[in-house]
């Protein structure tokens, strides 16, 4: 389970990373749905030369193989909750980062999440 634990966090924070570079860099370009197909095509095509957006979906591939790792020799139902501690990690850096206001609702619902969290991984028995 240990293992398990640091392969994860290693994963969710690798994930976390990744989605907040790719959220800056999209409002960094823009909103899509205001474009048309050519601003949509310029705007692939910018996507592949922006330094956020490339290490973003390095850092999802990164989360990506860790996953692999863990589900080949853990319970699916042990690991998919431990990725839900992303929306605690999230919630925190996006307040920091992006200067989202994260709600006190918002707050407590992550915090049911992190008590799923622990009662799962709890009940594993390893």
């Amino acid at each position: 389970m240990v293992k398990t634990l640091f392969i994860m966090l290693l994963a969710v924070t690798a994930g976390t990373v990744g989605d907040l570079l790719l959220a800056k860099g999209m409002k960094e370009m823009g909103d899509l749905s205001a474009m048309n197909l050519r601003g949509i095509g310029s705007a692939a095509l910018q996507a592949l030369t922006t330094p956020k957006l490339v290490i973003g979906t390095a850092m999802l591939a990164i989360f990506f193989f860790l996953w692999l790792a863990v589900l080949s020799w853990e319970d699916l139902s042990v690991a998919l909750p431990m990725q839900a501690l992303n929306y605690v990690l999230v919630a925190f850096l996006a307040q920091y980062f992006l200067g989202e206001t994260v709600t006190p609702l918002r707050w407590a619902g992550t915090l049911l999440v992190c008590v799923g969290v622990m009662m799962i991984t709890r009940s594993s028995g390893g």
